[in-house]
C-alpha cells in the first residue's frame, strides 16, 4: 500500500483523542476543529466524559464522539465503570471505551472480569463498545488472547491494545494475537483497534497490513478498524499535503 493511501484510511479511522488529567474546554475546542480537514474527517474524538456535551454539540453526526470508563486504571469496579457509561450516554456520546480490569485477570478472576463485561456491554448499548485490553500490561500471548475472547464473547465491538498510559502500548504481536481472536471468534461486525505509540503512517502501515493479512481488505474501514492517536494526524495531513513528514519517533514496541 502506498504511503498517501495509508494515510488517507488512517484518516478514516482515527480516533483523535485527547485524554490529558489538566484537558481544559479550550483543548476539547481545538481537537474538534482539527477532526474536520481539508482531507476529510476523522472517525470519531475520544475524551473525558465530563467533555462528551461539549464534543458532540461541536462535530457533525458524521464524526463519533467516544469516551472512556473505568479509565485508565481498569479497576474491577462495575458501579464506577456503570456511572462512567450512564454519564457518556447521557450526554450524547455514541462510543464508550472501556478498561477491561487487567490486574483482575492477570490474578487469576476470570469468571469476574466475565461478569463486568458482560454487565457493561448491557449497561451500554446501544452505545458502541470497545473493550482496551490493555495488552502491554498482559504478561503472555495466552492472556491477550483470553482477554480478547472474553471481551468478544460479552459482545464487545472493538477490541483495543492499550490506555497509551502504561509503558509498553500497541505493539505488533499483540494486535496479531486479537486480530486472531477476531477471526476465530466468526464475529464479522467485529473490529481492533490500535492505541497508544502510534505517531506516524508508517507505524499505521503495521497495523494496516496485520488487518488486511487477518480479517481480509474489506476490514480496512472505520466499522472494523481504529487508531487511537493524539499526534498521528500530524504525520497524516503532511503526507497527504506532500510536504515533510516529521521523522517518526517509534513506536512503544
Amino acid at each position: 500500500m502506498q504511503l498517501q493511501d495509508a494515510a488517507r484510511l488512517a484518516l478514516a479511522c482515527l480516533d483523535l483523542t485527547s485524554l490529558n488529567d489538566g484537558d481544559t474546554a479550550a483543548d476539547i475546542s481545538t481537537l474538534c476543529a482539527k477532526a474536520q480537514t481539508p482531507f476529510g474527517t476523522v472517525a470519531a474524538v475520544c475524551v473525558w466524559p465530563r467533555f462528551v456535551a461539549q464534543a458532540r454539540a461541536a462535530l457533525p453526526a458524521s464524526i463519533k464522539v467516544a469516551a472512556v470508563a473505568d479509565f485508565p486504571d481498569g479497576a474491577l469496579d462495575l458501579p464506577r465503570a456503570l456511572a462512567d457509561i450512564e454519564a457518556i450516554a447521557q450526554a450524547g456520546g455514541d462510543e464508550v471505551d472501556v478498561v477491561l480490569p487487567y490486574k483482575a485477570l492477570v490474578a487469576g478472576q476470570r469468571a469476574e472480569v466475565a461478569e463486568f463485561l458482560a454487565e457493561v456491554r448491557h449497561a451500554s448499548r446501544p452505545l458502541t463498545l470497545k473493550v482496551i485490553i490493555e495488552s502491554g500490561e498482559l504478561a503472555s500471548s495466552e492472556l491477550i488472547r483470553e482477554a480478547s475472547r472474553l471481551a468478544l464473547m460479552a459482545g464487545a465491538d472493538f477490541i483495543k491494545t492499550s490506555t497509551g498510559k502504561s509503558p509498553v502500548s500497541a505493539t505488533p504481536e499483540a494486535a496479531a494475537a486479537m486480530l486472531q481472536e477476531i477471526r476465530s471468534s466468526g464475529l464479522a461486525h467485529a473490529g481492533f483497534k490500535a492505541s497508544g505509540g502510534i505517531r506516524t503512517v508508517a507505524d499505521a502501515q503495521v497495523y494496516l497490513k496485520l488487518t488486511a493479512q487477518t480479517l481480509g481488505e474489506g476490514a480496512l474501514n472505520p466499522q472494523r478498524l481504529r487508531f487511537g492517536a493524539s499526534g498521528l494526524l500530524n504525520d497524516v495531513l503532511a503526507v497527504l499535503e506532500g510536504g515533510a513528514r516529521p521523522v517518526s519517533a517509534g513506536s512503544a514496541y
